[in-house]
């Protein structure tokens, strides 16, 4: 029972900073503005303001769809997003896990009281709403 509470909690504590951010954006559309859209750019072709001083091509994340047999990689582009499936360019210091950042936010956020648990479903959540969105940028 406390633990229903609990991550209900968490799930609030996503949704309450987000909503006061951009109360016109969805959660997911905040999440990417304020961590991806620097070097994705808004629109998610690669064409953010940082894009031009890496040395990586920024890939196109409204292609990804289309790049996978015309499914939407849920798993890659999570794991890429946490860290945990990082390659190539994502391995690198070129695009940061933001699963870590993620993580050290919800321990602030979230503070003592919250379990190990509940603070990795933070994390998840944060990750599964940028994931959402993305999904909602392809090109079909």
């Amino acid at each position: 029972m406390k633990t229903s509470w609990i991550s209900a909690a968490a799930a609030a504590a996503i949704a309450i900073p987000c909503a006061a951010q951009a109360q016109d954006m969805e959660i997911g559309q905040s999440e990417y503005m304020n961590s991806c859209a620097q070097c994705h750019g808004a629109s998610g072709k690669g064409d953010g303001y940082l894009a031009g001083f890496l040395n990586a091509p920024i890939p196109d994340l409204t292609a990804l769809q289309a790049n996978n047999g015309g499914v939407f990689p849920v798993a890659a582009v999570y794991g890429i997003i946490d860290g945990s499936a990082a390659s190539g360019a994502h391995g690198s210091t070129d695009m940061p896990a933001w699963g870590d950042r993620y993580s050290i936010e919800g321990n602030a956020a979230l503070g003592t009281e919250f379990s190990r648990e509940d603070r990795a479903a933070y994390v998840r959540g944060r990750i599964l709403t940028l994931v959402e969105y993305i999904s909602t940028m392809q090109v079909q």
